[in-house]
């Protein structure tokens, strides 16, 4: 009977790993997929397989494509990514798969005209995660029933970074925001938002001294990040890219953390993962203000 101790002992051990398990399970209904990994963010797409579809019609924006799991269940949030002046979607393209198979709807956007200025940028963002809302109620929609309304996000590069950081401004029930190199002549004090800014460090359309380090300063309410890439120059984070790894890794995780809820993610923005990072040549500078 007592040999039989050290057995029982272990079973209880399992079981109580279990149930926490399915505590943390409880406790966040918007975890998605297995726990990450260094290579399973740097990889050029996630756990979840996706697809896409074009718009047929866009709706207060030019023309979009949207990218979304197909095996991820249950609901998901959704990001709106927008290009810079005069630039299409094929800039920011790369987001679209790279979050999608993270378990995100993504809607990637040309604006009405690839002249507009970052607040027109912003509101057609908006618009079309509108109209992603609008789709996913929508029956005969490939994303019906997928994407929880409540946790939305943006990003954008160069005047759609500025117009992703007015969004943020504008609309603090936003989950998270990622703008890369963004341009724009206001001030962020007021976002609150999550906001990490990939910038970038010879970038001579948008200083750093002028740009992405005063909207970081700017910005004492929020949990927020500016990660600068070494040599970058103001395209540094476009599609094709040679930082993609990097950059798709703290794109993704800034997502899960903040949209997802997801800590487990918190590491590789904050923890030993993070810290390694640092000595790497692609990583000029990063300021935050940890812990998330």
């Amino acid at each position: 009977m007592f040999g039989k101790l050290p057995f029982a002992r272990a079973s209880l051990a399992v079981g109580a790993l279990l149930l926490s398990a399915a505590a943390v399970a409880q406790t966040n209904p918007y975890q998605r997929g297995p726990d990450p990994t260094v290579s399973s963010l740097e990889a050029t797409r996630g756990p979840f397989s996706t697809s896409s579809f074009t718009v047929s019609r866009p709706s207060g924006y030019g023309a979009g494509t949207v990218y979304y799991p197909t095996n991820a269940g249950g609901k998901v949030g959704a990001i709106a990514v927008v290009p810079g002046y005069t630039a299409r979607q094929s800039s920011i393209n790369w987001w679209g798969p790279r979050l999608a198979s993270h378990g995100f709807v993504v809607i990637t956007i040309d604006t009405n005209s690839t002249l507009d200025q970052p607040s027109s940028r912003s509101s057609q963002q908006m618009a079309a995660l509108r109209q992603v809302v609008s789709l996913a109620g929508t029956s005969s929609s490939p994303i019906y029933n997928k994407v929880d309304t409540a946790r939305l996000g943006v990003m954008g590069w160069s005047m759609g970074g500025g117009g992703s950081l007015i969004s943020a401004k504008n609309n603090p029930s936003l989950r998270a925001a990622a703008p890369q190199a963004p341009w724009a002549q206001e001030s962020f004090s007021s976002v609150t938002v999550p906001t990490l800014i990939v910038s970038c460090e010879n970038d001579s359309i948008a200083p750093n001294s002028s740009h992405s380090f005063p909207f970081y300063n700017q910005m004492t309410r929020n949990k927020k990040a500016n990660l600068v890439i070494n040599g970058g120059s103001h395209s540094c984070a476009n599609s094709g890219n040679s930082d993609a790894g990097l950059i798709g890794k703290y794109g993704v995780a800034w997502m899960k953390r903040f949209m997802d809820d997801d800590t487990r993610y918190s590491k590789f923005l904050c923890g030993a993962e993070h810290q390694a990072d640092l000595s790497k040549r692609a990583v000029e500078a990063y300021k935050e203000n940890c812990p998330y």
